[in-house]
């Protein structure tokens, strides 16, 4: 069964589709006017192999903030829906991830319940163009709408741009443990025979 899903989201604010495929090969292809979001995007694609197609457009003349939250809001939606009744996956995902002298743990559960722990506090307001704040407030988005629990930790880190690399990768290291098939699991990962809240 295909564990595909297209999203598309329009407001005064933004358009925005997004397509996915959980079973893909890490093949992105993102275009939202915020050069530092389309990289970290591509490695969300690439190290949890899904495939991600993005197109946004957003009100880039006031700031970022919009198509930033709304780009999550939109991957987070098409998590769930892709993700199905969740049978037969391992349902928890983590990771550790190295980025040279960073280090950044990543936790999720798709439990069907939104919660988000965020702790990478990064050093500078500014990485290139892109304002660091937003780096929470796309998780927040995502996770809000995946609807699961998403636990980032930062244990050190010097370079901002090394902490935000290491938050996408160890996301993508995660979540592409918590949505693989488990032999074992035949149903529902859990004693109440649903995922969905």
């Amino acid at each position: 069964m295909s564990r595909t899903a297209r999203i598309e989201r329009q407001t005064a604010e933004t358009e925005i589709v997004v397509e996915v495929n959980l079973d893909g090969s890490g093949v992105a292809n993102v275009q939202t006017g915020v050069g530092f979001l389309d990289h970290m995007l591509e490695l969300l694609a690439k190290h949890g192999a899904f495939d991600i197609n993005v197109a946004a457009r957003g009100d880039l003349h006031v700031d970022q903030h919009h198509t930033v939250e709304d780009t999550g809001i939109c991957l987070g939606q098409a998590f769930r829906e892709a993700l199905g009744d969740k049978r037969g996956i391992r349902r928890y995902g983590h990771f550790t991830l190295p980025m040279e002298e960073t280090l950044v743990t990543v936790a999720v559960d798709l439990s069907g319940r939104y919660a988000l722990a965020f702790n990478a506090p990064l050093p500078s307001p500014k990485i290139g163009a892109f304002d660091s704040e937003l780096l929470e407030d796309f998780w927040q988005s995502f996770a809000a709408n995946t609807l699961c629990n998403l636990h980032v930790l930062l244990h050190y880190g010097r370079n901002s741009h090394h902490i935000a690399e290491a938050v996408f990768k160890g996301t993508a290291r995660a979540l592409r443990m918590a949505v693989e098939a488990d032999p074992r699991m035949t149903g529902v990962p859990s004693t109440k025979g649903s995922l969905d809240g």
